[in-house]
């Protein structure tokens, strides 16, 4: 656990257990840094007796569209412990800037009930994972952060995944394509040298939420999960996350006659692979993906992949795509049409 933690007096990492601290509700433990030599707990949220997962589980039921009473009563429920609905509603206000999605909530409960409005389906793609997809989301945002029609592209996409007519065994564990007896390569283990690009560090919520959401992961296998799930209950751009996507032979030739500098071979497909996160914004459509030290990598080619995957799925023009990879700490951004084309210069 210690290699997860940093002193929050000086960022360092050497840092020991030093036995717990109790409170009314919970057992935090206490660590020593061995740099500044300060003592401080880790895993709670300041100025709050209560344990963050029950305030982190109050808001994302709230944003189900659970009315604060039933709120309340599931987590005396699962937790044990009574929280009163004034308190509940105080986590509410504190985190209005964090958890955006409050501002679709009440048209969000008109659409869907709080059981129904994430759709979830377990793809068993050489691993299993869990696609899920906020409805609420595809039917209020159309028009609002991406132009009607794209916004409608994407949105078919998201949900032809739970068609039985997906290609689910580009996918599988045999890899075996439905055009090739050959195995598919996976894009997180596919590396290649792209067009040079400049990438740019930035402040954004995506790192604001996945710090919350950690403070839910019980291990570092659940970390994906929980960050994805608060993302996607809780903010409002958030569309989906382990979202398949795969590129054929026929997407390389498109690109390769429209001129695009992609150094794949139609010989070297199908490449799959699964975004973590799928959200729309300022008139783009994002592509995410969490990478604990994320200022120690750079997964420009996974994440290219992935754009022109997505891209050549939805039928959309790869202006339309940002790609980034964050943590907790750091957000970092490039566009991928950067890396595959370079601007021709006029005469």
């Amino acid at each position: 656990m210690s290699e997860q933690v940093a002193c929050p007096h000086c960022n360092s990492k050497n840092v020991i257990r030093k036995g717990s601290r109790k409170n009314q509700y919970r057992l935090a433990p206490r660590y020593l840094c061995k740099a500044c030599h300060r003592y401080f707990t880790f895993g709670g949220i300041p100025g709050t007796k209560y344990p963050p997962a029950i305030i982190l589980s109050a808001l994302s039921l709230y944003n189900l569209g659970y009315p604060q009473i039933a709120v309340a009563e599931r987590l005396a429920t699962r937790y044990h412990m009574n929280v009163s609905q004034r308190t509940i509603s105080t986590w509410i206000q504190r985190y209005t800037s964090l958890c955006t999605f409050k501002n679709l909530r009440t048209n969000a409960r008109e659409l869907f009930a709080p059981n129904q409005i994430i759709w979830s389906q377990k793809l068993e793609h050489r691993q299993v994972y869990v696609y899920k997809v906020h409805k609420a989301k595809l039917e209020l945002l159309q028009g609002i952060l991406l132009r009607a029609e794209d916004f409608r592209r994407l949105r078919e996409y998201l949900l032809s995944i739970v068609d039985p007519a997906f290609p689910h065994r580009l996918f599988g564990q045999d890899g075996a394509a439905l055009d090739s007896t050959k195995e598919s390569l996976r894009s997180s283990q596919t590396k290649l040298r792209f067009l040079k690009i400049a990438n740019k560090r930035k402040e954004n919520l995506a790192s604001r939420l996945a710090s919350q959401g950690l403070l839910l992961a019980q291990s570092n296998r659940g970390r994906h999960k929980q960050i994805q799930d608060f993302m996607l209950i809780n903010d409002s751009s958030t569309l989906a996350c382990e979202v398949p996507v795969y590129l054929r032979a026929e997407h390389i030739k498109y690109f390769h006659e429209k001129g695009f500098y992609l150094p794949i071979t139609e010989s070297e497909t199908p490449i799959t692979g699964h975004i973590d996160l799928v959200q729309v914004r300022q008139r783009y459509v994002h592509i995410l993906d969490y990478k604990p030290d994320a200022r120690k990598i750079q997964p420009i080619s996974q994440l290219t992949i992935y754009a022109l995957a997505l891209a050549s799925q939805t039928k959309l023009p790869l202006k339309l795509f940002k790609c980034a990879w964050f943590d907790e700490q750091d957000y970092f951004e490039f566009y991928p049409l950067q890396a595959v084309y370079r601007k021709r210069r006029t005469q």
